[in-house]
């Protein structure tokens, strides 16, 4: 048990460096493109100089994203919230493997993949702290999980309704519209829930720890209950007269 905590905790430690490694490589990334982040996506940062730390930042991502789908699916009951956490970090790699097209270029395979790798990630990771804000609703990080989650999927409408509206024929550019930033503001909510799933593993061994220590008393005081001696027959103990006498008398 205690060397799995110990494994457990160095993977929550790695997951956190992969984290801080990633958005670390995504910031430079902003940094040196010099790119408008109000109009422009995330995506289209791949066609520059330096567009191959984007794909790096994505791979620590889900790097992290995978050391704490497997925490997750260790516990068992946890199995379908780390399986939404795995495919986001899937579909994270999917989106670095896979660029998007240029603006005004039919969509390709690759652009075809990236897109709706990008859609399913979005959905998988709010959807995970949900299900996990509500399986530990004690916890005190139920609820920024939750909150995180909610936003991310409130922005995400307005980062998909564009294209909706590009389907009936509308011609509009993300020029029009801040699609940088609710694209931005989804991937930061998302990062964010990432973030908390550190202290909610925490908080859940915490709660496993409490559980089988409870069941070890529990089975310790059935075992000394049923270990004990019983009285000799027919002897009846009062005010303490009478131990140890026959079995044949009766004591008053």
């Amino acid at each position: 048990m205690a060397r799995q905590a110990f494994a457990g905790s160095k993977m929550l430690v790695g997951g956190y460096v992969a984290i801080g490694a990633g958005a670390v490589t995504m910031t430079g990334l902003h940094l040196v493109t010099g790119l408008d982040p109000v109009h422009t996506v995330i995506s289209e940062y791949a066609f520059q100089t330096d567009g191959w730390l984007l794909p790096v930042s994505l791979g620590l991502f889900a790097a992290a994203a995978t050391t704490f789908g497997v925490l997750l699916a260790r516990r068992g009951e946890d199995r379908g919230a780390a399986t939404l956490i795995a495919v986001w970090g899937l579909c994270m790699l999917l989106i670095g493997a896979f660029p998007t097209d240029k603006p005004g270029v039919p969509l390709s395979m690759s652009g075809g993949i990236h897109r709706y790798a990008a859609f399913v990630a979005f959905l998988a990771m709010p959807l995970a702290g949900l299900i996990l804000a509500r399986r530990y609703a004690s916890s005190p990080y139920s609820r920024p999980v939750r909150l995180l989650s909610l936003a991310s999927l409130g922005v995400l409408v307005l980062v998909v309704a564009p294209y909706v509206v590009r389907m009936f024929g509308i011609d509009l550019t993300n020029d029009d519209i801040p699609a940088g930033v609710t694209q931005r503001l989804v991937v930061l909510f998302e990062v964010g829930v990432l973030v908390m799933l550190g202290p909610v593993l925490r908080a859940c061994h915490s709660r496993e720890r409490a559980t089988a220590g409870d069941t070890v008393r529990a089975t310790v005081q059935a075992t000394v209950q049923a270990t004990a001696p019983a009285s000799p027959a027919g002897v009846a103990v009062r005010g303490g007269r009478g131990q140890g006498a026959p079995a044949s008398m009766v004591l008053r």
